[in-house]
């Protein structure tokens, strides 16, 4: 086979891999820009504002290590899947905990609120039936404060995993962004070789060749 030849058919090569890595980068990039967008007019629509800078409490500014996104974004609307993440993990979350506190119950949820109900229905059905009136009283407002705190986790545990879903959404956007990168680098790499392989194909003389035979010496016939 000659060099030129050689040169060639890689150079063709490398333009159909060149060929398919921009294909391939176009398609994430529509994926990308599909997400972002997605996630920006979704969240938009909501129209959830941060609170300002000087309308956050300390305990809300230091919750958790991570509450200083609160601050980082304070005064914001709500847009983007890293803000959808700081609203639902360190706002949110933080206020259904002094929810639970406040009421009694920290580190409960709105799943194990439900045997919580269920016991103290037991508790005031079991006082009615010993005459207990006052005991069932306060039973009561025991599990009226139950009943508010598990109306309150549903509220906030759903709204949590909406926005976490989003910012779920956002992250597969953002490494489709990252992928789509490395698919363009790839594409222009193959670009390069390519055109160097189609010069260098010009420049070498038609009879080169490689390979074994380019090694053997040409026997003359007698």
């Amino acid at each position: 086979m000659t060099r030129r030849t050689l040169d060639i058919t890689f150079a063709v090569g490398g333009v159909v891999f060149a060929a398919l890595f921009l294909v391939l980068a176009l398609l994430l990039r529509y994926e990308y820009n599909f997400a972002k967008d997605y996630v920006h007019d979704q969240l938009g629509q909501q129209k959830i504002v941060f609170a300002t800078a000087d309308k956050l409490t300390d305990e809300e500014k230091n919750w958790k290590p991570g509450s200083q996104c609160l601050v980082d974004y304070a005064g914001q609307t709500m847009v983007t899947g890293k803000q959808a993440e700081c609203y639902a993990n360190y706002y949110i979350a933080m206020h259904m905990d002094r929810s639970a506190k406040a009421a009694g119950w920290q580190g409960e949820t709105y799943a194990t609120m439900g045997s919580i109900r269920t016991d103290l229905s037991a508790q005031i059905t079991a006082a009615k039936d010993k005459g207990d009136t006052a005991g069932a009283a306060d039973l009561q407002k025991k599990l009226d404060a139950a009943t508010s705190l598990r109306s309150t986790f549903q509220t906030g545990e759903t709204l949590r995993g909406l926005l976490l879903t989003s910012y779920g959404f956002s992250i597969f956007g953002d490494k489709a962004g990252q992928v789509m990168l490395v698919m363009f680098g790839l594409a222009a790499v193959m670009a390069v070789l390519s055109a160097a392989g189609f010069v260098h194909a010009l420049v070498t003389p038609r009879d080169k060749v490689v390979g074994v035979f380019a090694a053997r010496p040409v026997e003359s016939k007698a």
